[in-house]
């Protein structure tokens, strides 16, 4: 994995549904998709997944390649391998980042979320997730500083990470 997303952040959804996608984030979504050169437009693929779903996320090209060959590698017909087709590929929509750097969530999707007048964008190493600010505000920051908030003073949190290096 060469780039990695990095960063959070809001950003204004107009009527169109069109929400421009973090400068740092766009670099990293040309370098995430190989048919990608200087002038055109990166494509990325957005998968929405089911209704317990709370959140869109956003994969470039590589990223989604790398799980498309995991389901390749999956027993042609067997039950698993329908599963994940059904729920990745199935679930999923291929879109475009524009010139002006915007992404366009058709409605039906900016549905799925709730999603209105604001997006909030973090960041998930190889993907970015799209959230409603207010889900994610009520869900996700909750459980994060409680779990910040269960270590001591003095650790480290990145000391949770196993292996060496870090």
């Amino acid at each position: 994995m060469a780039r990695v997303f990095r960063g959070q952040g809001r950003h204004k959804v107009d009527g169109k549904g069109r929400v421009s996608v973090p400068a740092l984030f766009r670099r990293v979504v040309e370098a995430g998709d190989p048919d990608w050169t200087e002038g055109k437009q990166p494509n990325v693929v957005v998968h929405y997944g089911t209704a317990r779903k709370n959140f869109l996320e956003v994969y470039t090209m590589e990223a989604a390649a790398e799980v498309d060959a995991k389901i390749s590698a999956l027993k042609r017909g067997s039950k698993e391998r329908r599963m994940m087709e059904a729920y990745f590929n199935g679930q999923s929509h291929p879109a475009t980042v524009d010139d002006n750097g915007r992404l366009l969530l058709p409605q039906w999707l900016r549905d799925m979320i709730g999603l209105d007048g604001e997006a909030f964008f973090v960041a998930a190493l190889d993907t970015f997730h799209i959230w409603k600010p207010e889900t994610y505000e009520r869900d996700v920051a909750p459980q994060t500083d409680a779990m910040l908030d269960e270590l001591p003073d003095d650790v480290d949190p990145l000391t949770l990470l196993e292996g060496e290096g870090v």
